[in-house]
């Protein structure tokens, strides 16, 4: 198992091997390709969070969190693409239950595009051996949500789920009531996932 860093000096997962990674990128993204040729399953978890304002911040902080979040999981798949199928592996994209709620700005654009972009791969690569399932998820108990005090989910419970899903060839993991009430309310009317909208009428 390998474990991705912009500092592999970060990784201290035991058993993982540290794999200096920049998704940001394209000669890191190669390198680690180069270096990882034996992966059979890639997950793409990397995120920031910018979360800018559409009106008033900077079009570069859209950008930026494009690079990372969009463009940084397309590069890396692209790259590790030729070991994946030929091993018949698999892609598992980290998306958020915000890919279906406009709630953050930013950060909600990068994983409603990266939501587009898991469909669209998973209809490329199908025909070559290789699946592709997309995790969305809510709060999740790690440092980029200790901020957060609403209810949030256990990381190894999201694995979990992640890895059953990735073994049974899923599309698409719900891993928790949140996200399941979210997906099934893509189907009603707008105003139905933003009740702030009725109350501007």
């Amino acid at each position: 198992m390998y474990a991705a860093a912009r500092d592999p000096r970060a990784v201290t997962t035991p058993g993982a091997v540290p794999l200096a990674l920049d998704v940001t990128d394209p000669e890191s993204v190669a390198a680690a390709a180069a270096q990882a040729g034996d992966v059979t399953i890639l997950v793409n978890n990397a995120g920031g969070l910018v979360g800018a304002n559409y009106l008033t911040s900077p079009v570069g902080d859209v950008r930026r969190e494009f690079e990372v979040n969009f463009y940084g999981p397309l590069l890396v798949t692209r790259a590790f693409a030729p070991a994946l199928v030929a091993g018949g592996g698999h892609v598992l994209n980290v998306h958020s239950v915000l890919s279906w709620l406009a709630l953050s700005g930013s950060y909600s654009a990068t994983k409603a595009a990266l939501w587009s972009m898991t469909n669209a791969l998973r209809v490329d690569l199908a025909p070559k051996g290789v699946g592709v399932t997309g995790l969305h998820v809510g709060y999740v108990d790690t440092d980029m949500a200790a901020a957060v005090t609403e209810p949030k989910s256990d990381p190894a419970e999201v694995v979990r789920q992640a890895l059953d899903g990735v073994e049974a060839g899923a599309h698409e993991v719900l891993a928790d009531e949140v996200t399941r009430n979210v997906k099934r309310g893509l189907s009603a009317d707008v105003s139905a996932l933003y009740p702030q909208l009725a109350a501007a009428v």
